[in-house]
């Protein structure tokens, strides 16, 4: 039962229902609560959910389960990491990989969590002290300066720069980047290439210089980007006249100054390939980010771009290839997971034109749990449903479908029920309602055997669609009238039957199936049915809204108070149709009872 549970977890894990997942792991900790990999999971869990102290006890007592286990010591400096608690962070690591020492994801999480602890202050970069200044000064932005949810995001994104990508969408901060930068950053929500707000994740990137370990080039873009930036459009005139204020000297070699270049250019014609692909001139703009992978190949926007334009052009081999070097350069680069997932989704879009849609199935998945979004989850499902089409279409023989029915009748007759089910189900798998005609017959033998299974419930539904595929096919609702007969529901049975005489008036079955419904509602309202069975004819009344609506009416409050004090006035309330309808209602429910 445990590991029934543990596999649930997993599943609603991978599909990033991480509360899910944590319900799932803690139901099976109950069971097994001295399995150290069920909370390592629930930690794996509850850290993807921020909640580090959680997983920071749960991470605590995995090790504590099972000291010699790499992967927990790695769970309890994830936990850590997210606490930002560092020294704990690096240690535990360190920990884990004196147990593992060729553990290649452990040894690149203590180098972070090392960077992060030997990280400067936050306070310079694109959010600092000057970039403060300039928000407050310009009249566009001053009133931000007093929103105490817009202050606790710079805050946020003054500790960690990297995590601008998430608030790009945010008109606040999307003005504070056209102020701070004097570049314009909305983006098109349209466009394939989010190139619009390429300026604002460069400048995000450079100014987190500041607060991480970097190689020469990227410090130098970081003192760039500190500096303020010059025009008119983003500032106050009293700002336009105060001089720019030089960032800090970085001294830098030849190679890096070539190199911090290189990267300049190669995003200049990135931009450019992007206004090229919306002129849809696809060449043109293949070459322009041909020439910028020449010069930076750190980008895995470049590789995502020209693949969304090779799909353009209908080379879809040409653009699986792009993504899957896109993913693998990701990788590489510990690239953000939304630019990995992003490949991968167009890679299955591609699959799909290709026709290839089991390999687009698992490409969706595989893109969804990198990062999850509604268009690839709605991409994943309407390549589902066409696979699930095209392998019913390909299943199809009407031949086949007529010898399991044979088979199914033959079992029905020799009271094998169940054998007799599994021959209809498959006899219409092998001729589904879209090209068989018959098909309304089928279900209706369903119907039969689940009545004879004593599985109202199936046998119901089965019912349900051979009369919503022949709604003149009487025996339909002969079968669904005796299912709901004994389900104990009436009224409803009733309905039935009176529905299916509507297209076979003189039918004895139906008319027969009526009387045992008005008999069985006369027992009950007679107070002649057991004591066992009123209970819970009044269980299931008590469900029903309707019912639930009548003895709520204040009216009808009123009409039954008469019905036990005044007589007279009850054979007046009678006389109203609507009243007599609820007060059959009732009878038959087993509320009220005639004496």
């Amino acid at each position: 039962m445990a590991d029934a549970l543990k596999a649930k977890g997993n599943a609603a894990f991978s599909s990033g229902n991480y509360e899910e997942a944590i319900k799932f792991f803690s139901e099976a900790i109950e069971l097994d609560p001295s399995n150290h990999v069920l909370y390592s999971n629930r930690s794996a869990a509850e850290a993807s959910l921020q909640q580090y102290s959680k997983a920071l006890k749960d991470a605590k007592k995995c090790v504590e389960l099972k000291p010699d286990w790499a992967k927990g010591y790695s769970r309890l400096g994830a936990a850590y990491y997210g606490l930002q608690e560092w020294e704990e962070a690096v240690k535990a690591y360190e920990d884990g990989l004196h147990i593992d020492p060729n553990n290649q994801q452990m040894q690149s999480a203590l180098n972070d969590a090392m960077s992060a602890k030997n990280r400067p202050p936050a306070g310079g970069g694109l959010f600092g002290p000057d970039a403060l200044m300039r928000l407050a000064m310009d009249s566009r932005t001053r009133h931000l300066m007093d929103d105490k949810d817009f202050q606790g995001m710079l805050q946020g994104l003054m500790a960690n720069p990297s995590m601008i990508g998430a608030h790009l969408n945010d008109p606040r901060m999307q003005l504070a980047l056209e102020v701070m930068l004097g570049l314009k950053v909305a983006g098109n929500k349209g466009d394939v290439f989010d190139g619009a707000a390429d300026a604002a994740a460069a400048a995000a990137e450079e100014g987190e210089a500041q607060s991480r370990p970097q190689q020469p080039a990227a410090a130098a873009a970081a003192s760039k980007a500190a500096e303020p930036q010059q025009g008119g459009s983003s500032s106050s005139k009293a700002a336009e006249q105060q001089p720019a204020q030089p960032g800090p000297e970085v001294e830098m070699s030849e190679e890096d100054a070539a190199a911090a270049a290189n990267k300049k250019e190669a995003l200049a014609l990135k931009a450019q390939g992007n206004e090229l692909y919306k002129a849809r001139k696809f060449d043109e703009a293949i070459e322009a980010y041909n020439k910028a992978l020449e010069l930076y190949d750190g980008d895995v926007s470049f590789l995502t771009n020209r693949a969304a334009v090779h799909f353009e052009k209908g080379d879809y081999e040409a653009a699986i290839k792009d993504c899957d070097t896109a993913v693998e350069k990701g990788r590489e680069l510990r690239a953000d997971y939304a630019l990995i997932a992003r490949a991968l989704a167009r890679k299955g879009t591609a699959l799909v034109k290709l026709g290839r849609l089991e390999e687009a199935v698992g490409v969706f998945n595989k893109s969804l749990t990198e990062h999850r979004t509604a268009d690839t989850l709605k991409k994943l499902n309407e390549a589902e449903k066409t696979l699930k089409e095209q392998k019913e279409a390909a299943y199809v023989d009407m031949e086949a479908s007529t010898k399991e029915k044979d088979l199914g009748n033959a079992a029905f007759k020799e009271a094998r029920y169940p054998e007799a089910v599994a021959h209809y189900n498959e006899a219409l798998k092998r001729g589904p309602p879209k090209v068989n005609p018959e098909a309304h017959k089928l279900y209706s033998n369903l119907a039969a055997c689940y009545t004879k299974l004593g599985a109202y419930p199936e046998g119901l539904k089965a019912a349900d669609r051979c009369v919503e595929l022949a709604p003149d096919f009487v025996k339909g609702y002969s079968r669904k009238g005796a299912l709901q007969f004994f389900m104990k529901e009436y009224e409803k049975a009733m309905a039935t039957y009176e529905a299916g005489l509507l297209h076979e008036p003189d039918n004895a079955e139906l008319k027969e199936g009526i009387m045992r419904c008005l008999q069985a509602i006369d027992r009950i309202a007679h107070g002649d049915a057991s004591e066992e069975e009123i209970k819970d004819r009044q269980a299931r009344a008590m469900a029903d809204p309707d019912v639930q609506n009548i003895l709520m009416d204040p009216i009808m409050r009123q009409v039954l108070d008469d019905f036990q004090t005044d007589p007279h006035a009850a054979r007046h309330h009678l006389q109203n149709p609507d009243i007599h309808r609820k007060i059959s209602k009732l009878v038959s429910a087993g509320i009220i009872q005639l004496r």
